[in-house]
Formats: structure tokens, C-alpha cells, sequence
């Protein structure tokens, strides 16, 4: 059985929470979502949108879609009612208009993970001492790193670097990107908002992730050191330590 912690913060700066994260131990699949918007409803639609895809799950049974093609289409249909119920709560009141949220879901089913992302909270796979990023954030920044107008560097501290490109409840279809990763025994599956990689360098994650903590020690840890490090924005973060999975090479 796959080992799992979580915890979120608001963190230092920032006077409410906004992230939202749901874990879905029977059915193993785990997301992450980052509210954004006034008065309470980036607060909202983050967690609207995790507990639309919780509930779609509950009423859809997931073993139903037996393989990689049927999978992606079930979480795509995941994500396009969360993002109908986003769209939906902001037209009923003024104040909840313009509200969106990021949206990172992954089921693990054997030795495979599936991941779907819309905006620019991350997956991760720590394996051995390397922590390789899985996803690709849907922000204004790395639109210019792609087009090589500014560097990686650049990119940190960039006074446009929370400006997202792709969210949920921001357009009436909105699409995610889909991924497919092989896991290895003792993989850690980090899924975490930018709260947590806008305060530390990806060399300060692995450095705590090679202490091989227990999954809930190591979420606390994480949080702590990125409110540490400045805790500007809302840290959220799940850990999930693979048991099984494909033999080590």
C-alpha cells in the first residue's frame, strides 16, 4: 500500500488559505488546486473544484475505464464538470465573477501514474537522489522561457511569475494536459501549488526529500522550510511514497 501525507498552509503573508487539496485513498487518486480571485472566491472555486471530480468519481465508478485512452477521457470528463460548476457558481453572484483555480489531479493504478494539470501547481517524481518535474506550468512565464525571450533564471523572479495562462473556470472549455508515468518501487509522487517551488530552489526539495521521512513528516517538512524561505503565498503539498511499482533496474 502507497504511504501518503499531506498538509497546507497559508503561509506567512497571505491572511487566508486558498489552496484546496483531496485524497482519495480507496480509489488513489490525489489532487491539488490553487485558487484565484477577490473576497473569499479563489477560496471557492479550489475547493469546488476538487470536490466536483471527488464527487464525478463517487457516482462514475473509475474501474470502469480499463485502459490508458478510457482513463484520460474519465478525468478530462472530471474536469470539464469541475470547470461547469466553476463557471456556474461565478455567474450566480457578482462577487464570485472572474474567479478560477488551478487543478492538478493524478490516479496511480499499479505501476503507472496518470496526471492531469490545468495551470501551474506541479507534479513531481522523486527517485534515488534526482527529483524530476512531470509537468509543465500554464503561465506567462514559462510562455517566455519557451520562446527563449527570458531564461530559466529570469523566470524566478519575474514580477509577472503568478500570471497564469490556462485555469479552471476562466473559459468555457478549458483543456488539461494529460501525462502517463512509470513508477518504481520507493518513488516519491510530489504534487504541490506554487506556494512551495516559488520559495525553493528544486535542489532545497531534494535535499529534504532524500531524508527519507515518513510521508507525513515529510509534507510538514516541506511546509515549514518554504514558510522559512519568505511563506509569501499558500504552501500545499501531497506526498505519496510508490510501494511496488516496476522492479528497480
Amino acid at each position: 500500500m502507497n504511504s501518503i501525507g499531506f498538509k497546507s498552509s497559508k503561509g506567512i503573508k497571505r491572511s487566508k488559505n486558498e489552496d484546496a487539496c483531496f485524497i482519495m485513498p480507496k480509489e488513489q487518486v490525489f489532487m491539488v488546486a490553487d485558487g484565484v480571485g477577490g473576497n473569499n472566491s479563489g477560496e471557492l472555486a479550489s475547493r469546488t473544484a476538487v470536490t466536483s471530480v471527488a464527487d464525478y468519481i463517487k457516482t462514475h465508478p473509475l474501474e470502469a475505464a480499463s485502459d490508458d485512452q478510457q482513463l484520460r477521457l474519465y478525468f478530462e470528463d472530471c474536469i470539464a464538470k469541475a470547470n461547469g460548476d466553476i463557471m456556474t457558481l461565478a455567474g450566480k453572484h457578482e462577487k464570485n465573477h472572474g474567479m478560477a483555480t488551478t487543478l492538478i489531479v493524478c490516479h496511480i493504478r499499479r505501476n503507472k501514474g496518470y496526471i492531469l494539470n490545468v495551470g501551474d501547481s506541479r507534479a513531481y517524481v522523486f527517485r534515488g537522489e534526482d527529483l524530476f518535474q512531470i509537468t509543465e506550468d500554464h503561465s506567462y512565464v514559462n510562455s517566455l522561457v519557451k520562446l527563449g525571450v527570458i531564461t530559466e533564471k529570469e523566470a524566478k523572479g519575474h514580477h509577472k511569475s503568478h500570471v497564469i495562462t490556462r485555469a479552471l473556470g476562466a473559459e468555457e472549455m478549458t483543456e488539461a494536459d494529460f501525462y502517463q508515468t512509470n513508477f518504481k518501487n520507493g518513488d516519491i509522487l510530489l504534487l504541490c501549488t506554487d506556494g512551495l517551488y516559488g520559495e525553493m530552489e528544486p535542489e532545497r526539495i531534494s535535499e529534504i526529500m532524500k531524508e527519507d521521512t515518513q510521508m507525513t513528516m515529510l509534507a510538514e517538512k516541506l511546509i515549514s522550510e518554504a514558510n522559512k524561505a519568505g511563506g509569501h503565498d499558500n504552501i500545499t503539498v501531497i506526498c505519496i511514497k510508490i510501494r511496488g511499482g516496476e522492479a528497480d533496474e
